[in-house]
C-alpha cells in the first residue's frame, strides 16, 4: 500500500510541475528552467497563497504587525524553561561532559544502540540551523530592528535551550531501530507513538503525517533551493561570476551535496563533524578579529544594544520593532521548536534518551547566543547600521554583514563567501537527511523510495541556484514553521515523560550508578 501511495505521490508531482511550467497565454514564452521557475511560481501562488498567509498570520502591535507563529514558538520554550526549573542553566556543566563522551563507555564490548556519537549528531544538527540565518538573518533584523534587536535574539536563545532538550529527549526515546542498524526518529515518531501511549493515538497519527507532509515541502525550499540560490548569489557578487555560469555552480554543488547523501546519516554525520567546526571557528576568527581591531568600541557597541533592547530609538516601530525583529529572527534561525533537529538527534548511540535532550539545549546556544551576537556586534561596530540606513535600509540581510566585515578589511568578503557556501552546503546535507526521514515514514524503508527522494533532493538543488524565486520561497517558509504547530501541540502533551527521563538519569548520575569515564 506505501509502495502504491508513493508511485502515486510521484506521478502528482509530475503532473503538477508540468503544468507549473506550461506559459500564460497572455504571457511571453520563457524557455528553459527559468520558464519552469516561474511556472512553479506562479502555479503555487494561485494555489497555496491562503496557506502562506494562514500561517503568517499577524495581528498590529503598535506601528508593526506581530506574526502569531513566533509567538507560538517564544511561549513554548517559557512554558518548557520554567516547567523544566531552567535545566538549560541548572546542567550545563553536564551537557558539555556528555558532548565530550565523559559518560560514554570506552569499552567495546558495551553495545548502545544508534548510528553516531553525541558531538556528530550535535555538528548535524547545527548544520541544519547555523546558516543563512546567522548571516544574513541578523543583518536583515539589525537593518529594521537596530542593534537592540540583538537583545532579544539572545533572550529567545536561551529560552529556546529548553524547547530542544524536550523535542531531542523525545526523539530518542521513541526512535525505531532498523534490522540494518539504521535509525528513524524524529517527530514523526515520538507524536505517533508517544501520543498513543497517552491514549490520544488518533490525534498522535495526525500531528505526524502532518509534520511529515510540512517537513519534506520545507527540504525543498528552506533547506535546498533557498540555500543554493543565495550561495550562488554570494559567490557571483563577490567573485564576479556572470550569471550564466548559475547552471555549472548548481551542478557541481548538486554533486558535492550527492556524495555525502547517498551514503546515509553515517556519511553525513562524518562530514559534518569536520565542516560545522571549520565553519564556525572561520566565520568566529573574522568576527574576532573586527572585534580585537575595534576592541575601544565595544562598551559602546553593548550600550546600543541594551538601549535599543527598551527604547528602540530611530528604528522602525521603537521598541515594539526591535522586539519582533530580535525575536523573528531568533526563531528563524535555531528552530527550536520546529522539530527538525529531533530527526538528527536520535541517529545518536546512547541507551539514555536525556543525554542527547542534554546535548541538543546546546544548540541555541552556540547559534544565536553566540554566533548571531557576534554578527550583531560586527555590524554595530562597524557604523553601517547608521539612522539614514534604518530608515532606507539601502543595505539589508547579506549585503549589510559583508559591508561591515569590510569596514575593518575587504579582504573579509572573500572569506565571507566561502563561510556562506560552507553553511549553504552543510544545511542541505542536514536538511536532505530531515526531509529522507520524514519521507520514509509516509512511504515506507526502502533503498528504492530512499534513492527517488534523493534524486528529487538533488535536482532542486540545481533548479534553487538557477531560478529566481519569490513564492516558492514563502511557501516553503510557511511549511518550515507549520511543522512547528504540529510538533509543539504534541510537546506540550508528552513534556510530563521527559521529566521522569532527566529525573532519572540526574538520580543515576548522582548516585554513581551511571559512571564519568576519564
Amino acid at each position: 500500500m506505501k509502495n502504491q501511495s508513493l508511485v502515486a505521490i510521484v506521478l502528482l508531482l509530475s503532473a503538477t510541475l508540468a503544468r507549473a511550467a506550461e506559459p500564460s497565454a497572455l504571457e511571453a514564452e520563457p524557455s528553459g528552467l527559468a520558464a519552469f521557475g516561474a511556472g512553479l511560481d506562479n502555479f503555487m501562488a494561485n494555489i497555496f497563497g491562503w496557506f502562506v498567509d494562514l500561517i503568517f498570520f499577524s495581528v498590529p502591535l503598535g506601528d508593526v504587525s506581530f506574526p502569531l507563529i513566533v509567538g507560538w514558538l517564544l511561549i513554548a520554550a517559557l512554558v518548557f524553561t520554567f516547567y523544566f526549573g531552567f535545566i538549560q542553566f541548572r546542567q550545563i556543566g553536564l551537557s558539555l561532559d556528555i558532548v565530550r563522551g565523559k559518560y560514554s563507555d570506552p569499552n567495546p564490548a558495551i553495545k548502545e544502540e544508534g548510528e553516531v556519537s553525541h558531538f556528530q549528531a550535535l555538528a548535524t544538527a547545527l548544520s541544519g540551523t547555523v546558516g543563512l540565518g546567522n548571516i544574513a538573518g541578523v543583518g536583515a533584523a539589525l537593518a529594521i530592528g537596530g542593534p537592540g534587536a540583538t537583545f532579544w535574539m539572545i533572550m529567545v536563545g536561551l529560552f529556546g535551550m529548553a524547547t530542544k532538550f524536550v523535542e531531542c529527549t523525545l526523539g530518542v526515546k521513541y526512535r525505531t531501530i532498523l534490522p540494518s542498524g539504521a535509525v528513524s526518529g524524529g517527530p514523526m515518531y515520538y507524536l505517533s507513538r508517544g501520543m498513543a501511549e497517552r491514549g490520544m493515538g488518533g490525534l498522535g497519527k495526525v500531528l505526524a503525517v502532518g509534520f511529515a507532509l510540512m517537513c519534506i515541502l520545507a527540504t525543498f525550499g528552506a533547506g535546498n533551493m533557498f540555500q543554493g540560490n543565495q550561495a550562488f548569489a554570494v559567490m557571483s557578487s563577490t567573485f564576479s561570476i556572470p550569471t550564466d555560469y548559475s547552471l555549472f555552480f548548481g551542478i557541481g554543488l548538486a554533486f558535492l551535496v550527492g556524495m555525502v547523501i547517498i551514503g546515509g546519516m553515517p556519511r553525513i554525520a562524518t562530514v559534518t563533524e569536520k565542516v560545522v567546526p571549520f565553519m564556525a571557528l572561520l566565520y568566529i576568527t573574522m568576527a574576532v578579529i573586527v572585534l580585537i581591531a575595534n576592541f575601544n568600541l565595544i562598551g559602546a557597541a553593548f550600550g546600543e544594544i541594551f538601549t535599543g533592547a527598551f527604547t528602540g530609538a530611530g528604528v522602525a516601530g521603537g521598541f515594539i520593532g526591535a522586539l519582533i525583529q530580535g525575536l523573528k529572527r531568533a526563531t528563524f534561525s535555531n528552530e527550536a521548536g520546529v522539530g527538525s533537529a529531533a530527526i538528527a538527534h536520535s541517529a545518536v548511540k546512547t541507551n539514555e534518551p536525556a543525554t542527547e535532550g542534554l546535548v541538543a539545549l546546546l544548540e541555541p546556544f552556540i547559534d544565536t547566543v553566540i554566533i548571531c551576537t557576534m554578527t550583531a556586534l560586527v555590524i554595530t561596530i562597524s557604523g553601517v547600521n547608521t539612522a539614514a540606513n534604518l530608515q532606507t535600509q539601502a543595505l539589508t540581510g547579506v549585503d549589510l554583514t559583508r559591508a561591515a566585515f569590510m569596514e575593518t578589511a575587504p579582504i573579509f568578503q572573500y572569506f565571507l563567501a566561502v563561510a556562506v557556501l560552507l553553511f549553504a552546503f552543510s544545511t542541505m546535507i542536514s536538511w536532505s537527511y530531515y526531509g529522507l526521514k520524514a519521507w520514509t515514514y509516509l512511504f515506507g524503508e526502502g533503498r528504492g523510495g530512499e534513492m527517488i527522494y534523493k534524486i528529487i533532493f538533488l535536482v532542486f538543488v540545481v533548479i534553487g541556484t538557477i531560478v529566481q524565486f519569490s513564492f516558492v520561497i514563502d511557501f516553503s517558509d510557511a511549511a518550515l514553521f507549520a511543522m512547528a504547530i504540529f510538533n509543539i501541540i504534541g510537546l506540550y502533551f508528552l513534556m510530563p515523560i521527559v521529566k521522569r527521563e532527566i529525573q532519572s538519569f540526574v538520580a543515576r548520575v548522582k548516585s554513581g550508578e551511571i559512571k564519568k569515564y576519564k
